[in-house]
């Protein structure tokens, strides 16, 4: 038994006044009028309507349903309307899913240019260095990192490529000096970052000769771009860091690039969500925001690159006609 249904014929009866003017109100027939009326007494093991062959009169019981009905229906109509807007107009709460550092760089400062264009929309957004697992609803869309994606019923949107180079600190380098060629790194010490993304302990470093893996190890292992930060800016030995995350850093001077032809760890940003079925304005509205958004900073993070490996080339930390990164990465 549909019991909303039937709720809803008999509401209709006794605004109509007869099982006949119902049924022509919802295009059906006197006899489903009746057999719906009927079913929703029985459900309910009570009379609603003392019939007789000139007209309906409601029992007490009938007119204290009555009401509950018409509040309950108003209630569903009230959500209805609210759902079909959800997929017209951006507004309530976006649950957002990122790597820890993709969303400091990148996924919040476009939530503040988001929330400029629609200000009802409010966002939690969650970090963490975990694939989320969108499908028990903890999150409506997320964003990361990864060189390929596995198979899985989630639609990807690629947002941009990125990749990693190599930093130290100034004073590591005058201390140690900065490796020529990849080999060298053997003889330094080198930072480990763990992400969902790459292996941590093999560098594949892409330069002048093609594709150099290189396997490191070393002192300090840590799991967040920004910590790796750190530790490259206490001069304890090279990290490989997201330019994004380098950005920052080597323009301030706190850290300096290391094997500057090279680039590594070329990695494709995705936004990842459950369906395209239904998708909601909130939602909808924020991957296309990004997919215009986020080509245009990782452009700009790769222009800084190039007028900061200029700027160490003129200050002799890069040697004199040494190719930029970021030159090899969009070759």
């Amino acid at each position: 038994m549909d019991t909303l249904q039937n709720m809803r014929v008999f509401v209709r009866v006794v605004e109509a006044g007869s099982f006949t003017g119902a049924a022509q109100s919802l295009n059906s027939t006197t006899g489903a009028m009746s057999r719906a009326v009927s079913e929703l007494e029985a459900h309910l093991r009570t009379r609603l309507l003392n019939r007789s062959t000139r007209r309906l009169a409601l029992t007490t019981a009938g007119e204290r349903y009555l009401t509950r009905c018409q509040q309950i229906l108003a209630d569903v109509s009230t959500a209805e309307e609210e759902a079909s807007c959800a997929h017209e107009r951006p507004t309530g709460a976006l649950r957002m899913h990122s790597f820890a550092s993709i969303g400091q760089h990148y996924v919040l400062p476009a939530i503040s240019r988001y929330r400029a264009l629609y200000p009802e929309v409010t966002v939690e957004l969650t970090l963490s260095q975990r694939m989320p697992d969108l499908f028990e609803g903890s999150a409506d869309v997320a964003v990361i990192g990864a060189s390929t994606l596995p198979n899985s019923d989630l639609v990807s949107l690629p947002l941009g490529t990125t990749f990693s180079i190599l930093c130290a600190s100034p004073a590591y380098v005058r201390a140690h000096g900065a490796p020529q060629k990849p080999a060298d790194l053997a003889h330094h010490e080198c930072l480990i970052l763990h992400t969902p993304a790459f292996p941590p302990h093999d560098w594949v470093l892409e330069g002048p000769n093609g594709c150099e893996t290189m396997e490191v190890n070393g002192p300090v292992h840590v799991n967040i771009a920004e910590s790796l930060i750190v530790a490259i800016r206490e001069g304890m030995g090279i990290g490989m860091l997201p330019l994004y995350a380098a950005i920052s850093g080597l323009r301030d001077g706190t850290l300096v690039r290391v094997l500057p032809q090279y680039t590594a760890q070329k990695m494709n940003i995705y936004a990842l969500y459950p369906s395209r079925k239904f998708i909601d304005a909130k939602t909808r509205t924020w991957v296309e925001f990004l997919r215009t958004h986020l080509p245009k900073v990782i452009a700009r993070d790769e222009a800084l690159l190039a007028e900061v490996d200029k700027a160490q080339i003129s200050d002799g930390v890069i040697p004199a006609g040494a190719s930029s990164g970021a030159d090899i990465a969009t070759q």
